[in-house]
């Protein structure tokens, strides 16, 4: 299903695909998995190519794209399963700093971050895991966030901090950090990030409050369903290849009904993740945050719960060949599993969209 983009989405998406297809070939991801899972080389190209501003306003030297540019580019991403933690850095870590950032933080860090120069990644989990004690006009830093995307590769960090009722998002050099690499199922750069003993003072402090934090969180988990959305599709699509070619007992395994049948169900879920995804963007654009609280939720639903089911479906409609982890398919089943479980599972999700929804009693409430 081609959705209807205005000309400058349509060009996004046209040069993202193109760098995406050449710097994120088969053989160049196994290459950079094997050296640690984040490929500088195609970081560089992006920023060169001014992408990682795509979702900043032209003031801040973006293109004024907002979310839905940002989803746009994401898809490309995830069709290519490019090792680079762009859902992160632009979610979790520039808009922020646009939206929260005084001039003085934004004018500091955004023009680094958009040249390539500096790598902000936003050190975020399911809850608040640090906390912070205050020191005078100090906060002493307690706690560890696992795993944090390109957390080896990172120069700054943005991590949430709860001290007593207050929540602060504070930005650390990662050189006063404790950081520990870590294997994840996507084969992704990912790190320990413990932050015990560091002392930030309150120029560090990016802003306070719980609607921060939830501002970005809502953000971030659109961002991982928009690379779901590319995830899902290019899997698909390798899968209906596959399957017209693949000719047992004299016909395509296409022709079976059982694949079709199956094929065409992982087909509506790659849909609905990404008609969610693209109406939670939306919204956010549109400034209506109240609507976006729950449309991001559901979109990250459907890209854990239809998600999955995709990448369980396209795998094993491979046959044999889908068991094989050197095969192509098999990246994708991956990377739809670190999704799925990135930020939420589909069932906390669905207990927390019981809580959020005005018509519906919280979950664990008597009847």
């Amino acid at each position: 299903m081609d959705f209807d983009l205005n000309d400058d989405l349509k060009a996004v998406r046209e040069l993202a695909a193109k760098i995406f297809a050449d710097r994120a070939t088969v053989d160049r991801v196994v290459a950079v998995e094997k050296q640690g899972g984040f490929d500088a080389d195609l970081w560089r190209v992006l920023a060169e190519a001014d992408l990682l501003g795509i979702c900043l306003s032209e003031r801040d030297g973006g293109a004024g794209l907002g979310m839905t540019g940002m989803a746009v580019l994401l898809e490309e991403l995830g069709r290519q399963v490019a090792p680079v933690p762009l859902w992160n850095v632009l979610a979790g870590g520039v808009l922020p700093v646009e939206q929260f950032g005084s001039e003085d933080q934004r004018n500091r860090i955004l023009p680094r971050v958009l040249d390539g120069s500096t790598l902000l990644v936003g050190a975020f989990d399911d809850a608040v895991s640090v906390t912070a004690t205050r020191r005078g006009d100090e906060l002493e830093l307690a706690g560890e966030v696992v795993p944090v995307p390109a957390g080896t590769q990172a120069d700054l960090v943005l991590v949430p901090v709860k001290e007593g009722e207050q929540v602060h998002l504070v930005l650390v050099p990662t050189v006063n950090l404790s950081v520990t690499p870590v294997e994840v199922t996507s084969r992704e750069s990912h790190a320990s990030i413990v932050f015990n003993g560091v002392v930030t003072t309150e120029q560090d402090i990016l802003v306070s409050g719980e609607d921060a934090l939830q501002w970005t969180l809502r953000r971030l988990r659109v961002a991982l369903a928009a690379v779901s959305v590319g995830v899902c599709s290019q899997a698909l699509s390798t899968t209906a290849k596959y399957t017209s070619e693949r000719v047992q007992f004299g016909r395509p395994l296409s022709t079976n009904q059982a694949v079709a049948l199956r094929a065409a169900d992982a087909y509506l879920d790659t849909e609905a993740i990404r008609v969610c995804t693209q109406r939670a963007a939306w919204l956010m654009d549109e400034g209506r945050e109240d609507e976006a609280e729950i449309a991001a939720v559901v979109a990250k639903w459907w890209a854990s719960r239809g998600g999955l089911r995709v990448v369980h479906a396209t795998q094993h409609l491979h046959g044999g060949i889908g068991a094989d982890v050197d095969y192509p398919i098999h990246r994708y089943f991956l990377w739809g599993r670190q999704l799925a479980f990135t930020l939420g599972t589909a069932d906390a999700l669905a207990a927390e969209l019981g809580d959020r929804l005005p018509a519906a009693p919280p979950i664990g409430a008597p009847a």
